[in-house]
C-alpha cells in the first residue's frame, strides 16, 4: 500500500473523518456527498408494507440515516433501528479462524408504502424482438439464396 494516500481501499473499509468545527468568521463548511454509503436489501423475513431494510456504512448512526435519506432522497422517515451482524466465522486451519467484517442493518419505517422493484426478471425488450426479427429475416435470405444459387450447374450436393 503506498504511503501517504489515505483514499485507497473500498469505501467501505475507509474511516470517515471528523466534520470540521465551524469558527465565527470562516465560510460556512459545506459537504456535497456524504462519504457513507447504503445498499437496499431484501429482508429474509416477511415485513409490513411500509418498513425497508438497508446495509448501512458500520459508522453510521440512526440520525445519520434518516438525514440520509430525508436529504438525499426526499424520503420521509418515521423511525430508524439498527443492528449489528456478525460476520460469517470460517475455519481455516486448526484454532485459528478468519471472520468477515460487521455488518449494521437498518430497518426504516417510511410514511408511505414502499415496494422493492423486481428488477431482474427476464421481460423481452425491443431489442431482443429485433433480433429475433433479424434473425428470421437471415434464414429466410439464405433459403432464397440457396434456390436461386448463381452456380446453378453445380449438382445440389455440394451446395
Amino acid at each position: 500500500m503506498l504511503l501517504g494516500t489515505g483514499c485507497l481501499g473500498p469505501l467501505w473499509q475507509r474511516h470517515i473523518p471528523k466534520y470540521p468545527l465551524y469558527v465565527k468568521g470562516n465560510p460556512q463548511l459545506r459537504v456535497f456527498l456524504p462519504l457513507f454509503w447504503m445498499k437496499m436489501i431484501r429482508p429474509k423475513h416477511k415485513i409490513p408494507e411500509d418498513h425497508v431494510c438497508f446495509e448501512v456504512h458500520p459508522q453510521m448512526t440512526v440520525f445519520d440515516i434518516e438525514n440520509y435519506l430525508k436529504k438525499i432522497y426526499d424520503v420521509n422517515v418515521l423511525a430508524v433501528r439498527t443492528r449489528l451482524v456478525k460476520g460469517k466465522e470460517m475455519e481455516v486451519f486448526g484454532p485459528a479462524g478468519i471472520r468477515d467484517d460487521n455488518k449494521r442493518i437498518a430497518f426504516v419505517q417510511l410514511e408511505e408504502k414502499f415496494e422493492i422493484p423486481d428488477m431482474f426478471t427476464e421481460h423481452p425488450s425491443a431489442d431482443q424482438k429485433s433480433m429475433e426479427q433479424y434473425d428470421t429475416m437471415q434464414k429466410d435470405h439464405k433459403k432464397a439464396f440457396k434456390k436461386t444459387w448463381p452456380f446453378s450447374d453445380v449438382s445440389p450436393w455440394f451446395r
